[in-house]
């Protein structure tokens, strides 16, 4: 069985990373994962290091079953999670694949509750009746505040006290529209704390852009536990993406999570493929640009130390290098690098005589210039010396 742990090391916290790219990641628009991909990417997702996979919704269909089934059969090391609502059956389907953990969601404001036609005693009502009875089929359940942070704060304290006393090992905060905000968090986190010492997890949404951010302030404010995706796959603009927070953390030298960033980035590729969602140039951690250079200045630095302009290393999740592209912004340093690689040795008047040249053509072409063009006017410059 796998327990949350603050086990004491040089780090201060070893936070609880629960992946949902199988669940919440595939509720994004338009993305289905075949069975077997959804093999391949919880394969991946243990190897790699979280420590819980919430895997999918097992009421949506006969073949969801089948398909947790079979990742359970797999004997990951890793706790397996299933999702359910706060209905008896959606328990019923869980327990019928064999999961560890089973997680519960619950509305808790008045938008959600007015939606469902329930008050907040129904809620109650259902947390005194399901957590009981689902801890008879499950070592760990987790209750889910749905639309916490558009919560009445009292109510959702009542929450948490309430599930607590009906023997919930966790609660997960749910920013299900994206709206928090990290200083908002604090102050939610810091209120809920203060009357409960039940463990809280942190759901974050990427609609505003934050979702990363919070889940690290999340922890920072005490939670044990947050749920991120591969590449922040998920509904709408996505979730905290497993890559970033990972990443950050693990630059934070605080915090410890037993996560191999060095396959980051084979298993972003991995979901990426799966979801048929490319990855954009500009993703933070992962993104083709994370590592490109083109300014001279930049370049030039890069050249004499390779953390100058980077936080990080490529190695660090599982990139080759950083790569210098030659373009309307480069140096004469970049120049020379660029043909010394090639085996062309050039002064730097060379190299800025042929920047000149670099500079016209790559604003020509609104773009950086690709090898064979920046070889073709090093030969016509040559020409025009001889």
């Amino acid at each position: 069985m796998h327990r949350e742990s603050n086990r004491s090391t040089r780090y201060a916290v070893r936070p609880w990373i629960i992946d949902t790219t199988l669940r919440d990641g595939e509720q994004a628009p338009g993305v289905v994962f075949s069975s077997a991909e959804k093999m391949e990417i919880a394969c991946l997702l243990a190897d790699i290091g979280v420590n819980e996979l919430e895997i999918g919704y097992p009421a949506i269909s006969n073949e969801e079953r089948n398909t947790i089934r079979d990742i359970v059969a797999l004997k990951l090391p890793v706790r397996l999670t299933s999702w359910a609502r706060a209905k008896w059956q959606d328990i019923e389907d869980a327990c019928l694949c064999g999961t560890e953990a089973v997680h519960i969601s619950f509305p808790v404001s008045a938008l959600y509750l007015e939606l469902m036609e329930r008050d907040y005693d129904w809620v109650q009502e259902q947390l005194e009746e399901l957590i009981p009875r689902a801890k008879k089929y499950f070592d760990m359940v987790s209750v889910g505040a749905q639309d916490a942070t558009r919560a009445e704060p009292e109510l959702l304290k009542r929450f948490v006290l309430d599930a607590e006393a009906c023997g919930a090992d966790r609660v997960r905060i749910a920013d299900t529209v994206g709206i928090a905000t990290p200083s908002t968090i604090i102050q939610l986190l810091s209120f809920l704390k203060s009357a409960s010492n039940t463990p809280l997890e942190f759901h974050a949404h990427n609609d505003l852009g934050m979702a990363t951010a919070n889940a690290f302030t999340a922890l920072d404010a005490g939670c044990q536990a947050v749920s991120v995706s591969v590449t922040g796959l998920g509904e709408r603009a996505g979730n905290a993406a497993l890559e970033e927070l990972a990443i950050a953390l693990k630059l934070s030298e605080t915090y410890e999570t037993g996560i191999d960033t060095r396959k980051l980035s084979g298993l972003c590729a991995a979901v990426s493929k799966a979801s048929g969602r490319a990855i954009e140039d500009q993703k933070p951690v992962v993104g083709r640009s994370a590592f490109q250079h083109e300014s001279g200045i930049h370049c030039s630095a890069l050249l004499k130390h390779p953390l100058s302009y980077q936080p990080f290393l490529p190695d660090q999740i599982g990139r080759d290098r950083y790569e210098m592209v030659i373009g309307k912004h480069s140096g004469s340093a970049s120049i020379q690098h660029f043909f010394s690689e090639r085996g062309i040795v050039i002064s730097r008047e060379e190299a800025n005589h042929l920047l000149a040249r670099v500079r016209t053509a790559a604003t020509e072409k609104k773009r950086a210039l690709r090898p064979t063009e920046l070889e073709q006017i090093y030969k016509s410059a040559l020409l025009v010396k001889h």
